[in-house]
Formats: C-alpha cells, sequence, structure tokens
C-alpha cells in the first residue's frame, strides 16, 4: 500500500516482474510469453505523458500475465495495482523499455520441429460453439464483443460460458465485462480471465455467472481496466 492507502501503482509491478522473470518465462509457453514482451514494449513505446495511452498498455501488460500459475507472485499482485487510484508514475514507460530488454534475452526460440498437437491451447479445449452455432444462437453475426477464438483448419470457437446453458443470446454481463476487456482485440487474454482464478470474486468468473450478482463480476473486470 501506499502512504495514502490506496493499493500499488504500476512501477512496483514492473520492478516484481524483473525480479521474477525467470519463473515467468517457465510458466508461460512461447506465445505466451512472446505476446508479454510485446505489450512490454508497446508500453515501453507509449509517449510518457500520454496518461490514456500508457494506463492503456499497462492493461495489456496485466492482461498478457493473467495465464501465469493462480498462487505465482506476479499473478497474485495483479487485482492489487490501481492505474486510477495510484496512476503511473513518470518513469513507468523507462522502466518498461529496461525491462523489455531484459526479459527479451533470449527471445523464445520455437522448436524446430513444431508439434501441433504437443503445443494444443488450452483455450480451445474449453467447451465452445462454432461460429455457425453462435450465428444461431445470436440471431446473425454474433456481436464483436464476443470471444472468438481461431482454431485453423476447424474454424472460429465461441466459448460456451458465453452462452446460457438451456439457450438463448449471450449474457448480457459477459458482453459488457468483454467490452472491458477489449475481447475484440485480444480474445486470449479475455477468455484468460473469465476461466482463470480470481481472487476479488475467490472463485473463477465463468463459473460464477448466474451465482453472483452481475455488477460484482464488471466490477471485478474493472478493477483490471482503470485506466478506461
Amino acid at each position: 500500500m501506499n502512504e495514502e492507502g490506496r493499493g500499488p501503482s504500476a512501477e512496483p509491478l514492473l520492478a516484481l516482474i524483473g525480479e521474477h522473470r525467470d519463473t515467468i518465462r517457465t510458466a508461460l509457453d512461447d506465445d505466451q510469453y512472446a505476446l508479454l514482451l510485446s505489450r512490454l514494449r508497446a508500453l515501453a513505446e507509449a509517449p510518457p505523458h500520454d496518461d490514456r495511452g500508457v494506463r492503456k498498455a499497462l492493461q495489456g501488460v496485466k492482461l498478457a500475465l493473467r495465464p501465469l500459475p493462480f498462487d505465482h507472485p506476479v499473478r497474485t499482485s495483479l487485482d492489487g495495482v490501481r492505474l486510477v487510484s495510484a496512476p503511473p508514475g513518470p518513469t513507468t514507460v523507462t522502466d518498461a523499455l529496461a525491462l523489455v530488454d531484459l526479459l527479451a534475452s533470449p527471445e523464445p526460440t520455437p522448436p524446430a520441429t513444431p508439434d501441433p498437437t504437443a503445443s494444443a491451447d488450452a483455450l480451445l479445449r474449453e467447451p465452445a460453439l462454432s461460429s455457425a452455432e453462435a450465428a444461431a444462437r445470436c440471431g446473425g453475426t454474433p456481436p464483436p464483443e464476443l470471444i472468438r477464438l481461431p482454431a485453423p483448419p476447424h474454424g472460429d470457437r465461441y466459448p460456451e460460458f458465453q452462452f446460457p446453458a438451456g439457450g438463448g443470446t449471450p449474457h448480457e454481463v459477459v458482453l459488457t465485462v468483454n467490452r472491458l476487456l477489449l475481447a475484440d482485440i485480444d480474445p486470449r487474454g479475455a477468455a484468460s480471465w473469465w476461466l482463470g482464478g480470481n481472487s476479488w470474486l475467490g472463485g473463477t468468473p465463468a463459473e460464477l455467472l448466474g451465482r453472483l450478482p452481475d455488477h460484482e463480476l464488471v466490477g471485478a473486470a474493472a478493477t483490471l481496466v482503470e485506466g478506461e
């Protein structure tokens, strides 16, 4: 906590990433690690005085860290970072640049002979609807707020939790939260939020649909995207 009793700002999170860089590299697969590096580069390239731009870039970094194990020190710190009550300081961008240099050496190296079955995305193993099934449930083209995960060669998959179990159109709260999580830009990050543990909610958000008031789900997502 800072001296006003608010949550920590961004700089301690960046320091924590640097401190635990080895276990982060071990915990994330190549695609996830490359995404984290790209998000850190975006933060390092943000104009330091563009407060909203820096906050959005930090949001991207936080989403990229969501696949870490729930008990990882960096993962457990994410919900405590307050980008509004404790906004990014002047060194956030320069800290991110130094962190990129630290984490990017060496860059993740893909295997010489990739095995698609060995690197199957866990998110794609979750229950999901096909594009045709999602369109039928939506009464037409699915809205961009829905999480859509490309799954070649079989086509796109729409995680099933976004729809009521007995049929019908998508949950309104899912669309609201997905807008906050920029699901149209980062569907994997949004899916990871829904399908991973959340310390604020005390469980997995997707499993808490209909069991918690909608405003609690929205509020938990908002803690991640306070820069909006």
